[in-house]
């Protein structure tokens, strides 16, 4: 296996960056992100071995650095039993689980890239875009991680206030103790509903309380997508729009939505996310090539992952998807990026 590379720096300071990156600091081995064609600070390479072998690939996952069920181990671990040779960890606005991810990914002999999912706005509906070989010691991108990390302690106050109201006391401290350590966020509130057997089980946690429209679906002032976009280029990392098909959105509000991804100078769609609908993903591949033939530019590259969030779900296991043989993986990019940067020195 040829292992990622590492830079070495002796007795890094826990204190130096803000908010949850503090704690990707009290080792002394940062990972180093790739080159990004986008602004970046950092100068050095993550690149991927041009042997590697990319039949199985999930780029989305969650652990319990965010509202996943299993440790950041765990999941590697898990993903190294599915046959996946090169993953990220993509927890919501957090890298915390990274360096455990990475770590066991090397004793396993499975390729772990550092990313995160972030909480953005498209206008005023939430979406999420997928960081993927970000620096997880990036100051930008610990910044706009203490931000959101501001943000959702104010909405999980206002959850809480709101369950409150509706007869169900003691939400906060529930949803804190199952978070732990973790990211606060709506599914630890339906796991509480469930445990404190106010519901039968988390999906009815969100049909009634939780979910669009619910008593529990407060609004959030996240970052719009154009600047999301910009600070995960900051960090060296890639831009790709996350799971597109499950926001709801008509074909005009999709094709718009890619555009204004495309036109932000995102890198990649994620074409599949879980097992879903042939024709879906068919009718998404269309709309990417039309962005592309309006444009006049390159056609958006494709990502892809599971969304996995916990062993029981079969329809989004670690590894249960794969790209199409005639796209533009997201890989290429670190792959051509050292080319890019050798022929430069």
């Amino acid at each position: 296996m040829v292992r990622a590379l590492s830079l070495k720096t002796p007795g890094a300071a826990v204190t130096a960056l803000p908010g949850n990156c503090s704690k990707i600091m009290d080792t002394t081995t940062i990972p180093i992100a790739k080159l990004s064609t986008k602004p970046s600070e950092n100068p050095l390479l993550r690149t991927l071995p041009a042997e590697l072998n990319t039949d199985l690939v999930d780029l989305h996952c969650h652990s319990t650095a965010s509202d996943g069920i299993l440790s950041p181990a765990q999941l590697v671990s898990r993903a190294k039993s599915q046959g996946v040779t090169l993953m990220a960890l993509t927890d919501h606005d957090t890298v915390d689980g990274v360096s455990q991810a990475q770590d066991t990914g090397d004793q396993m002999g499975i390729i772990v890239l550092p990313g995160i999912e972030f909480s953005c706005l498209w206008g005023r509906r939430p979406i999420h875009i997928v960081g993927l070989n970000v620096d997880p010691a990036s100051e930008r991108l610990c910044d706009a991680i203490a931000l959101r990390e501001k943000l959702r302690h104010e909405r999980a106050e206002r959850i809480a206030e709101r369950l409150h109201k509706r007869g169900f006391e003691g939400a906060l401290e529930g949803g804190r103790a199952i978070a732990g350590e973790s990211v606060l966020g709506r599914p630890h509130f339906a796991r509480w509903l469930v445990e404190a057997g106010h519901v039968e089980d988390t999906a009815r946690a969100f049909k009634r309380y939780l979910g669009a429209g619910k008593v529990g679906d407060v609004r959030v002032a996240w970052p719009q997508l154009a600047e999301t976009v910009e600070t995960i280029h900051a960090a060296g990392g890639s831009a790709v729009l996350a799971h597109p098909l499950k926001y709801g959105l008509t074909r005009t509000q999709l094709l718009r939505l890619l555009k204004e991804f495309s036109a932000s100078d995102g890198d990649a769609v994620e074409l599949l996310c879980g097992r879903q609908n042939p024709t879906q993903t068919r009718e998404l591949r269309t709309l990417m090539s039309t962005v592309a033939a309006e444009s006049g530019g390159s056609q958006l590259r494709c990502s892809l992952g599971s969304d996995f969030h916990q062993p029981d779900q079969s329809w989004r296991e670690l590894g249960c998807v794969r790209l199409p043989e005639d796209v533009e993986p997201v890989w290429n990019l670190w792959h051509t990026l050292h080319r890019d940067r050798s022929s430069h020195t």
